[in-house]
């Protein structure tokens, strides 16, 4: 079985090769003239923008250009911030049925110090199919048990996941979920009750050790003194405890989320709630509680049998409306590139397409604490941009231009290079 196993993969990853990009990414200056700029934070604009070392260098009216530059003419073209996925297992899975190609779950129920970059794979087929439909950056994250481990940003461009890390990491935590675990779910109402309440016990046991822990660290360093035992998980935890770093807590059912915002104000913690898929039953909580949101996927089936069929499109809407702030995640491995059509039902759907843009792009860079770096044309800010024909919350719109950190990165994907192999196709002489 092993020798089979290694034979699959062999084969992947030998059709993967061929699959990837043939032209290099180009990096330079770039004038992108004449285009129609959706800035995002300073409304819509007809003008340029100027690529320069890795950063936009101008935005408006520019008539000088250094020697040597490249001018991308833009007439009648739309230029947009990279859109930004706010949960996906991009780079950490490959094939779903052979599980030597899956780094996002590690073994046991507690491994918060488990660090999703490190097992990014900067050469996964689904990463330059991702990027041909605009998204530049993604929260690759981990699943499993009550702490699966550490989630990071990273942008979709490089050869080693140091290069593609985009400045921010959380520790994820599932909330224990009191409801059934889906329509398959046929446990008993009481050995419901009692799993949630095993479920609980056991996070808030945790929670106390992580306290204790950090009360220990603090006095021994307070008389320069080193802890005898070294524990990574409540090492990973510490910072949590302190008030000094975020932590993203996966919560979708209504009561649970209420039990989460009472948890987390207990804590007095600093949270990013995720998944949230019955955030509309609770939107008023949930904007009173001040805990910002990454809801999705949109493109999904409501979770009761008693929800209308409509309840996740309208969910990023009702809990927008209500006051929350809400950015807008695909939770998916290979159709993430579907990241702007869960962005566009949301938008169809009562959010508005201004607001349905800014949940993929400024609204998740905010709340990831990369603003100043993403999320927006600014001067200043990296350049994660592409250039479209269109609206690309429509299928119909092409990506014609892609720039991450700068780089001119070719629209080449497994998709676009079948595409074109079999389009003019060749039998052969004499067949």
């Amino acid at each position: 079985m092993n020798k089979l196993y290694i034979l699959l993969i062999f084969i992947v990853f030998g059709f993967s090769a061929e699959a990837q990009m043939v032209n290099k990414s180009q990096k330079g200056t770039f004038l992108l003239k004449d285009a129609t700029l959706h800035t995002v934070t300073n409304g819509t604009i007809q003008g340029d923008l100027l690529i320069k070392d890795g950063k936009i260098a101008e935005i408006g009216t520019i008539t000088q250009m250094d020697a040597g530059s490249t001018t991308i003419m833009c007439t009648g073209m739309h230029v947009y911030p990279g859109f930004i996925d706010g949960g996906t297992n991009l780079g950490l899975s490959e094939v779903g049925s052979i599980s030597l190609t899956q780094d996002y779950r590690e073994l046991g129920d507690f491994t918060p110090h488990m660090q999703a970059l490190t097992a990014v794979n900067p050469n996964s087929v689904a990463i330059p199919v991702t990027r041909t439909n605009g998204v530049t950056s993604v929260i690759s994250k981990t699943a499993g048990g009550l702490f699966p481990g550490t989630a990071a940003l990273i942008n979709l461009h490089g050869y080693t996941p140091n290069q593609m890390f985009a400045g921010f990491k959380a520790v994820q935590m599932n909330f224990p979920s009191t409801g059934k675990r889906g329509r398959w779910d046929r446990r008993k109402p009481e050995d419901i009750k009692k799993d949630g309440e095993k479920a609980m016990k056991k996070m808030n046991d945790i929670w106390d050790k992580a306290r204790q822990y950090a009360a220990i660290d603090s006095a021994a360093k307070a008389t320069n003194q080193k802890m005898d035992d070294f524990n990574p998980q409540m090492e990973a935890l510490m910072p949590i405890v302190r008030g000094e770093a975020k932590l993203m807590i996966e919560v979708n059912k209504d009561n649970d989320i209420k039990a989460a915002i009472k948890w987390v104000e207990k804590n007095k913690l600093d949270v990013i709630f995720t998944g949230v898929s019955e955030g509309y039953r609770v939107a008023k909580e949930l904007a009173k509680s001040g805990i910002p949101v990454i809801t999705g996927p949109v493109l999904s089936v409501p979770g009761r049998s008693s929800a209308s069929y409509d309840v996740s499109y309208k969910n990023p809407s009702i809990m927008h409306k209500a006051g929350v702030k809400v950015a807008i995640r695909s939770n998916e491995t290979e159709n993430v590139r579907n990241l702007p059509f869960n962005a566009g039902f949301a938008a169809a759907y009562g959010m508005g397409v201004e607001e349905a843009l800014k949940s993929i792009t400024i609204i998740p860079a905010e709340i990831l604490g990369v603003s100043d770096q993403l999320g927006s044309l600014e001067k200043g800010k990296i350049a994660n941009i592409f250039i479209s024909n269109g609206d690309p919350f429509e299928t119909k719109t092409q990506i014609e231009h892609l720039f991450i950190n700068g780089y001119k990165v070719p629209m080449e994907s497994r998709h676009t290079l079948l595409y074109d192999e079999f389009l003019e196709r060749d039998p052969g002489a004499g067949k």
